[in-house]
């Protein structure tokens, strides 16, 4: 696949194509030093210059880039960033540190110009190959930017251009406002009077250019008497590498960010994509002591740098998150790879910068943003990781301080607190350093790995202490929910696993005997077959929402079990919320926010379980692998996940309902919520894929849970109320229309969906419509309540009036 030299983008334009005639070409201008101003006419005493891989100059209002020739065609990746943002911007989901665009660019000169070109590796020949000149011509690269060069050093070893524009004009490649949002906005133009450069600076293997960029709109997302929304945006050029790490080709059965490519070389009759991860570069210093098994500390390790910013009290629990990645690297064959280091002062670096990418840096924000993140700078050509910023928001100890209370306050007497004790919270952040850690080493989420673990024994202490609740620390399992008031000395904080060892020894182990990406292939396959059919090397993105066993904070194999008792401890939660959550003298915010998100963790156990019905298991696998892929949820599964949810979800929460907790924190809204919920897990249950999953399964698989049962089970818990001649309270109103809703929109949206229109679930849903209709009739009169049967009356009037419109 890669025995080759790889070629990767676009190294000059051609000229393709059949011609008549002689063309005419014109000759490019040749710069001269007589052509430009004198360099001092240029870059005055006035300068405030900065020297690294480009010497900057600001001269007034201006700004210039002094380029070495050396560095023309060389590659830059560019990252832009926005560094500060107005509250609110992008519906709060882009923060400050937000990546907006990641290319690797050129500099090329061309005559008195100097252009910028967007280079691209994804498509790849050799260079002897007769392919090789039409990749070339059908991948011309773009021009991102074009100046005049000014002047030129003395001893012409530099070129001066003026790029002022590129950072107070608007190009489109490296701003924060793109068109979605400037719709959003009602965004009418840039204002260039309030936009400028505001800092620059060059370090030796990269250039920083901070530029505020002001836009006039109609309706930012604050201050709107201002009618302006200003972004602070921060552009990073960093210069890579010309001694080119050698590849890793992925694999999809262990869980790494990628870089997809395309080799036109391939003997296959196409060209041959895939996929090679992201990885930082580990060679070990004695290479013969590695291969005899020996630890051995790699000739550059990863450091991070905690940022100043960081208060020293939280500093202990960082440092431990980023170091505990140690272990998984000694599996590797590694020691001392990973190292965590306090900010220097000034007499121990004077040039230390968190902007300079020689420093990896765990920076810590002032936001309220409840969040954490693991972004990097990866060179695209090699997927070799260049530097990573972790970035931890201030107020992300807030979300775990409160799901620690409602998912461990039954159980754990530490969690009964806002104040949580700083072993536990210290725990808490030590982890989810570690977490975002593992994603700049180059792990996502691993979604499937919590259910290798049988859900009782998340209820063990002497097992949650040495296996911890999930095989990786990548996986969303932060607190555990499962064990009981009776459990003593489990764990309740997620852990690193075996996965992750695995993982990245899978990715870091370095092969001295390999040449090439492929020489590698036969061992790493070799390391994924020993551990084949054990589940705690698996790995689920938790993508699609069809595998119940690859889902976000999901605990163990049973999700029924782990979310019965999640449950089991969120009533004996919420009757003590209010003394756990207020002070005297001040209002019940804290109440009602806790409250909130109480609600909000109840939903996804009840979306845990509803993931089983028409739920597909995935095992990834390679063709030389027995078995297949897919698998579907057994029946007994599914018919016990919907008795779950007509116990749990569709029938009213009086537990959740409490009356001095609602009377506290709102004067009305509790009917509207509850209403809100049962129809999102309805609609869930009830949506497209998961009933055409059915189906199939039902003909494909001879699935004895078919749709039809499902609707029945529904029907008989949702409308119970109907055969036993109960009143129907408020609640239940509103979740058996949500009910009868759902079908209706499937009919009515007949010719908007032309997918569903040529399926079953038409036949279905027209079908439980007339049953239902019919139960109605016979049955309506069984209640002395007037209410309910002014109810039932007009469900049966909405299923008429639909079926009068066919």
């Amino acid at each position: 696949m890669i025995k080759k030299v790889l070629v990767m983008g676009v190294l000059a334009a051609l000229s393709v194509g059949c011609k008549t005639s002689n063309p005419i070409v014109k000759a490019p201008e040749t710069e001269k030093k007589g052509d430009f101003k004198p360099y001092n006419k240029v870059i005055t005493p006035a300068a405030i210059s900065d020297k690294g891989l480009f010497t900057t100059h600001r001269v007034d209002d201006k700004l210039y880039f002094e380029i070495p020739d050396s560095l023309f065609n060389k590659d830059l990746l560019w990252v832009s960033r926005i560094a500060k943002v107005p509250s609110g911007y992008g519906g709060g989901y882009i923060n400050a540190g937000s990546k907006v665009n990641e290319q690797v660019v050129r500099w090329n000169k061309r005559g008195k110009n100097v252009d910028i070109k967007v280079m691209s590796f994804e498509n790849q020949s050799n260079e002897e190959s007769p392919i090789y000149k039409s990749v070339q011509a059908n991948n011309f690269e773009p021009i991102l930017y074009s100046t005049k060069i000014e002047t030129m050093k003395a001893d012409s070893s530099a070129y001066v251009v003026d790029v002022t524009g590129l950072f107070e004009d608007e190009v489109a490649a490296i701003n924060g406002m793109n068109a979605s949002y400037r719709k959003r906005y009602k965004v009418k133009r840039l204002d260039k009077s309030r936009s400028y450069i505001d800092e620059v600076h060059s370090f030796p293997q990269n250039v920083e250019v901070r530029h505020v960029m002001t836009y006039e709109a109609e309706t930012p997302p604050e201050r709107g008497q201002a009618g302006t929304i200003s972004i602070l945006m921060n552009q990073s050029m960093v210069l890579l590498p010309e001694d080119k790490m050698m590849p890793r080709i992925a694999d999809y059965r262990v869980g790494w960010f990628t870089i997809g490519k395309y080799d036109y070389d391939s003997e296959a009759l196409k060209s041959d994509d895939y996929q090679i991860i992201r990885k930082w570069r580990l060679i070990p210093k004695d290479i013969e002591a590695y291969k005899n098994g020996e630890l051995v500390e790699p000739l550059k390790p990863i450091v991070y740098y905690l940022d100043p910013a960081t208060p020293k009290r939280w500093r202990p629990y960082f440092k431990q998150g980023i170091e505990d990645w140690n272990k998984a690297f000694e599996t590797a064959g590694f020691k001392n790879a990973i190292i965590a280091k306090d900010p220097p002062t000034k007499e121990e670096d004077p040039d230390f910068s968190p902007e300079d990418v020689r420093y990896s840096v765990v920076r810590y924000v002032a936001s309220t943003t409840r969040n954490a993140v693991g972004p990097s700078v990866v060179d695209p050509r090699t997927g070799e990781i260049i530097e990573s910023d972790i970035i931890w928001y201030h107020n992300h100890l807030r979300s775990y301080r409160n799901r620690f209370m409602i998912e461990a306050g039954a159980q754990n007497p530490n969690a009964r607190t806002l104040d949580t004790p700083e072993e536990e919270i210290g725990e808490m952040m030590r982890m989810v350093i570690a977490h975002e850690v593992g994603h700049a080493l180059g792990l996502p989420h691993n979604m499937k790995a919590s259910a290798a673990y049988p859900t009782d024994s998340l209820r063990s202490a002497e097992f949650t202490q040495k296996y911890g609740l999930t095989p990786s620390i990548m996986d969303y399992a932060r607190v555990n929910y499962v064990a009981q008031p009776e459990d003593k000395g489990v764990r309740y904080i997620r852990m690193m696993g075996p996965y992750d060892l695995y993982a990245i020894n899978w990715g870091y182990r370095y092969l001295p005997d390999a040449d090439t990406p492929d020489d590698e292939k036969e061992k790493l396959d070799q390391w994924i077959l020993e551990k084949a059919g054990d589940p705690v090397y698996e790995f689920g993105g938790g993508y699609g929402g069809f595998d119940p066993q690859a889902q976000r904070e999901s605990l163990g194999k049973d999700q029924v079990k782990a979310s019965e008792y999640g449950l089991a401890n969120m009533k004996k939660v919420v009757p003590n919320l209010i003394e756990w959550t207020t002070k005297d003298g001040y209002a019940y915010d804290e109440l009602e926010e806790v409250y909130g998100e109480l609600i909000s963790l109840w939903r996804g156990y009840l979306y845990h379980v509803v993931t089983n019905v028409g739920g597909v298991y995935e095992t990834r696998k390679t063709s030389d692998q027995e078995g297949t892929i897919y698998t579907p949820v057994p029946d007994d599964i599914q018919k016990n996940a919907v008795q779950f949810l007509n116990e749990n979800a569709f029938t009213t929460p009086d537990w959740l309902l409490n009356k001095d907790i609602l009377d506290r924190i709102e004067s009305s809204g509790a009917i509207a919520r509850v209403q809100n919920l049962q129809s999102r897990v309805l609609n869930y249950l009830l949506n497209e894929d998961r009933l055409m999953r059915m189906i199939e399964n039902e003909q494909l698989h001879n699935s004895d849970y078919a749709v039809v049962e499902l609707l029945e089970d529904l029907r008989k818990g949702i409308f119970s109320e109907l055969y036993n001649g109960q009143k129907v309270d408020a609640y239940r109103r509103n979740l058996q229309r949500a009910y009868v809703d759902v079908a209706i929109g499937y009919l009515n949206n007949i010719e908007a969906d032309n997918k569903v229109a040529g399926t079953d679930i038409i036949a279905l849903m027209r079908g439980e419509l007339e049953s239902l209709k019919s139960q109605l009739q016979r049955m309506q009169y069984s209640t002395s309540d007037r209410l309910s049967r002014y109810h039932y009356k007009d469900l049966i009037a909405r299923i008429d009036r639909v079926f009068s419109d066919d």
